[in-house]
């Protein structure tokens, strides 16, 4: 019989399909594909991504000056041979960034048409100044800065593709942020963390649905936000001598009504006690005018219950929720001590029946099983009759025995209560 002859069927691929295979390896292993052949040898030059992370260096390189250089020797080649666009580019390495090399790439990648740029982490000593030519990238969908510091172009015209923006480490003023989020119509996706000088925080945008804050703030302004649906704000600290633009007065105004107020479209809330205690400043009322109709899951982190009015916005909001099918409260108090009884005796008082009835799941955690943690628990089983389980979780010592709860009033029959410790 005639031999057959082989036919290299994967290097005739178009290369469009060559470069989609390509660009899900590592881009070490990609680089390796040069030595197949000579059809192969500046193939991976002209891929459409590049991510540098760890997956680049053998586990022997660890010096961060010395990791930086390998990927300028990278970065020259492409910078030299390639062709075509460049959609992605992501530096998530353990290396020392030459400023000025990063410039460079980075005035190259906006000339290919740059679709999502990633600075995630790096060893830096000073922040990293954005050039101005990354605010002329019009297709840029989804970016992520670290380590930087950037103002807004006179000439910027916004981004009008960006869905995603993460910004950590970040130093920027509160008028610069407040103009970029306005001028990125289609951002869906907004994320803050450890943001430098941020004095009054102003996020308004149609669009957005995700807003997740970890970063310092002095005061905040959540308006005009119609399709936001998902919050999770945990600052570190809330710090008035930092908002230079507002009263005491105005500051002292009832904040749970002005940040929370116009957000009854939310369907998921996660909130710390520090956020709880801005916006607890003054005058709380039992629930909100506008109700939180399609609230389904609220996660309060790190809640102090010797704080009245951490506890007081707790309740508040719990009896703006209707619809609340699932409830998550840790607790930072994790050391025996005295607690007010006005907190005790405020929580006695309170009657959730009618604002509970959907509430199913409840957890609990870190709790030392004071009294204001106690009465809190026996008024959430006393008002949830669709409560299908309870998990506490004790800090230190043994469990809470079942017989305990036995002598609790429930409305739901078959809650079932899961006691453990930490």
């Amino acid at each position: 019989m005639e031999k057959q002859t082989r036919t290299d069927r994967i290097s005739n691929l178009p290369w469009d399909v060559l470069d989609a295979i390509l660009v899900h390896l590592p881009l070490k292993d990609a680089a390796r594909t040069s030595i197949l052949s000579s059809k192969w040898r500046y193939k991976w030059i002209s891929l459409s991504q590049f991510v540098f992370d760890d997956k680049c260096f053998s586990n022997t390189l660890l010096n961060k000056v010395d990791r930086w250089g390998e990927i300028m020797k990278i970065i020259h080649r492409v910078q030299k041979n390639h062709s075509g666009p460049i959609e992605k580019f992501k530096l998530a390495a353990y290396c020392c960034p030459n400023h000025l090399d990063l410039d460079q790439w980075m005035h190259f990648l906006a000339e290919k048409g740059i679709k999502e740029f990633v600075l995630k982490e790096f060893y830096f000593i000073r922040r990293f100044k954005l050039p101005c030519c990354l605010f002329s990238c019009q297709q840029l969908r989804h970016l992520e800065l670290y380590g930087c510091t950037f103002k807004l172009p006179p000439e910027f015209k916004g981004f009008k593709c960006l869905a995603s923006l993460q910004l950590r480490q970040v130093c920027v003023d509160s008028d610069t942020l407040e103009s970029l989020i306005l001028q990125c119509p289609v951002l869906e996706r907004l994320i803050l963390l450890k943001i430098d000088g941020l004095t009054c925080l102003k996020i308004h945008n149609p669009n957005l649905k995700y807003l997740k804050i970890y970063t310092e703030f002095g005061n905040i302004y959540l308006e005009n936000n119609p399709l936001l649906s998902s919050i999770d704000i945990h600052p570190t600290s809330v710090n008035l001598e930092m908002n230079m633009f507002c009263s005491l007065e105005e500051w002292k105004a009832c904040n749970l009504f002005r940040v929370l107020g116009c957000l009854s479209g939310v369907k998921r809330f996660s909130l710390s006690g520090h956020f709880l205690e801005f916006i607890g400043t003054s005058n709380v009322p039992e629930r909100l005018p506008e109700r939180f109709n399609r609230l389904m899951a609220l996660e309060l982190r790190e809640v102090s219950f010797k704080s009245l009015n951490e506890v007081m916005v707790f309740l508040a909001i719990l009896q703006s929720s209707p619809n609340l099918e699932e409830l998550s409260i840790s607790h930072r108090d994790l050391e025996v001590g005295s607690y007010d009884i006005p907190i005790v005796e405020f929580l006695k008082s309170r009657y959730l029946l009618g604002s509970l009835n959907h509430l199913q799941v409840v957890r609990i955690r870190g709790i030392m099983v004071s009294r204001p943690e106690w009465e809190l628990i026996k008024l959430i089983l006393a008002s949830s009759p669709a409560l299908k389980t309870m998990t506490i979780v004790k800090y230190r010592g043994s469990r809470i025995p079942e017989s305990v709860f036995l002598q609790v009033e429930r409305a739901s029959e078959n809650a079932k209560i899961i006691s453990l410790t930490l």
